[in-house]
């Protein structure tokens, strides 16, 4: 599927909040380009990294990066692709990533749609969707980033048995989600009982935005479903 052919309008806010510091700015004139995925033309994964990985993993709106980065070191088997068009949250993984010298990771800087429709069928080992933008307002929830078309198009990169993992704090995203998977012909919901979407996966570093959910009282859910 065209990005175009899925695309109902932007799926983030803002792209640029604080004036980045010298060091964060010097880093996305420098290394972002080094790391940053084609943006035209369609993209083989595996061949994004500069060695051989066992497998490619995709996260889409990484936010401050705290998960990206974590898995990108716990795994360095692993090639990691990271899409966030927030200028100062690529800032401050790009930070961190040539801190801790990863190699296994690369970055995208615009709507994930665009980089989703490039990739090839089952090209993918898992896609992580951790806590997107819940966009409230009914009007407009044509911009949440869990639609039936994007789901498709994720289950279309998803190698057979991959994974694609959702996690919100906002009650009402959850369930609009979870419908979607359930209703998805390509995906299928692992939940077995209530812990298996209140409890977080093995390994899980959390993210800022959790922390800040369990400060203010709500509850995360984790969904995980599994490309047939």
């Amino acid at each position: 599927m065209s990005e175009d052919a899925f695309r109902k309008g932007a799926f983030f806010g803002r792209r640029k909040g604080k004036r980045l510091r010298p060091h964060q700015a010097g880093l996305v004139e420098d290394l972002l380009p080094r790391l940053r995925i084609d943006r035209t033309g369609p993209v083989d994964p595996r061949s994004l990294f500069s060695r051989p990985v066992a497998e490619v993993r995709l996260e889409i709106g990484f936010g401050g990066g705290e998960h990206l980065l974590a898995e990108a070191a716990a795994h360095r088997d692993v090639g990691h692709i990271g899409c966030e068009p927030f200028v100062n949250g690529m800032a401050k993984l790009l930070g961190a990533v040539h801190e801790a010298a990863l190699d296994n990771v690369r970055l995208h800087d615009e709507d994930a749609v665009g980089l989703i429709a490039r990739l090839p069928d089952a090209s993918v080992d898992r896609a992580d969707m951790l806590y997107p933008d819940p966009w409230p307002k009914r009007r407009h929830h044509k911009r949440r980033l869990a639609s039936d078309e994007t789901l498709a198009a994720i289950a279309r990169i998803l190698k057979p048995g991959g994974e694609f993992r959702f996690a919100s704090d906002i009650d009402h995203y959850v369930g609009w989600t979870l419908a979607r998977l359930l209703r998805s012909p390509d995906l299928v919901w692992t939940a077995e009982g209530a812990q298996d979407w209140r409890r977080p996966w093995s390994g899980w570093p959390g993210t800022r935005y959790e922390a800040k959910a369990v400060r203010e009282g709500r509850t995360p859910s984790y969904l995980t479903a599994v490309r047939r």
